[in-house]
């Protein structure tokens, strides 16, 4: 494989196009609005930039980088010499679902088609398609050019060969692939969600602060980051929507999301991304607050 489309050019999208195209894969970085793309490229730039002052990669190796990534705004023309397919675009089952429909008809027969989705069934998204074996999931962590981990999602349909070749690929891309199968939240989130969930539970019950539970969690369980922290930094719409497939999935009410995470997305208060959730941001810069809505 050599030929990487990446679909989506947000946070994650940017990230899994950075990754491939440090490793030497001409990478096709496609999104809706060639602002989306521009921006993209901006962050790449930036975070090749910051890997260059610490050494990790050389001058020389981020302009090579950058000269592998080209952007596109039209899907057909985007993938259609893709040896892999890499869809990052939002966690929702029904973009999801148009736009494997249309990669399977616009990408090269014997491509791989790959979703980074973080909770979504990769059975009912190679469904969509006339390849379902052809169809597995590349669960990147983020920041993806940092976090070591990528689950590796096995489809009900999804074949040996294709997964043996995803987890050699994720492999030089210096990462630590793990494969699991097609349930609910695979096993990241289905782990870290209802944790989350619960930290937000103990704030919204009254058992304790923002800073008192996330100081708890650091402490106590050597955990880098507390969890309501970690949620503005995943995206609290995210959370949100992960808690609900798993909710849905298996049925059980203890994934029911906290009223407090379902009133805090409805009145637009996302985390990092929208400048306040359980913490307040500074703009342009993650240093952060408590919210004020949760201060004594």
């Amino acid at each position: 494989m050599k030929n990487i489309s990446v679909i989506g050019s947000g946070t994650m999208g940017n990230g899994i196009a950075h990754v491939f195209a440090q490793h030497g894969y001409d990478v096709s970085l496609i999104d809706i609005k060639q602002e989306f793309l521009d921006k993209a490229l901006t962050t790449i730039t930036k975070n090749l930039d910051r890997q260059v002052g610490k050494g990790l990669v050389s001058e020389e190796d981020k302009i090579a980088a950058l000269g592998r990534i080209q952007t596109f705004t039209a899907l057909d023309q985007g993938v259609k010499s893709a040896d892999l397919v890499v869809e990052a675009a939002t966690e929702n089952m029904e973009i999801k679902l148009d736009l494997f429909r249309q990669i399977d008809q616009y990408s090269p027969d014997s491509a791989i088609l790959a979703s980074n989705t973080s909770s979504i069934s990769i059975t009912k998204i190679a469904a969509a398609t006339k390849r379902p074996e052809q169809v597995i999931g590349m669960h990147f962590m983020n920041p993806v050019p940092v976090m070591k981990l990528v689950e590796v999602i096995r489809g009900y349909a999804t074949s040996d060969e294709v997964t043996a070749k995803i987890m050699t690929l994720s492999g030089k891309l210096s990462k630590d692939p793990v494969e699991v199968n097609d349930y609910p939240g695979f096993v990241a989130n289905r782990i870290l969600m209802p944790m989350i969930n619960e930290a937000i539970y103990s704030l919204f019950e009254g058992v304790a602060g923002v800073s008192e539970i996330d100081t708890v969690m650091k402490l106590g369980m050597a955990h880098p980051m507390g969890p309501l922290q970690l949620a503005d930094f995943i995206g609290l719409d995210v959370c949100l929507s992960i808690l609900r497939v798993l909710h849905e999935g298996f049925g059980n009410p203890k994934y029911a999301p906290c009223p407090l995470l379902v009133n805090m997305v409805q009145a637009g208060y996302k985390g990092v991304k929208s400048g306040e959730g359980f913490y307040k941001y500074t703009a342009g810069s993650k240093d952060s607050i408590v919210s004020p809505r949760f201060s004594k």
